[in-house]
């Protein structure tokens, strides 16, 4: 019987929910820092003078994704435990 109770309660989902949410925050933002490091070393190797504007937007764009990947994060965690 208790079984069925933590199934169907809400509580147990919302974690479930939170800890998905936080895990496919924290994969996606490295698919996206790894995507952009691939556009960037293509666009070093076809374009070497321009390798210091593109390593600075490169790291600026990275750093943007990993700021949000955080929010994303911990609104994940803190839906387990709210």
């Amino acid at each position: 019987m208790d079984f069925l109770f933590v199934l169907l309660s809400t509580t147990a989902w919302a974690n479930a929910g939170g800890a998905i949410g936080a895990g496919l925050a924290a994969i996606a933002a490295g698919i996206g820092i790894g995507q952009i490091g691939k556009g960037a070393v293509e666009s070093i190797a076809r374009q070497p003078e321009a390798a210091n504007d593109i390593r600075a937007n490169m790291i600026l764009t990275a750093a943007f994704i990993e700021g949000v990947a955080l929010f994303a994060v911990i609104a994940g965690i803190l839906a387990m435990f709210v």
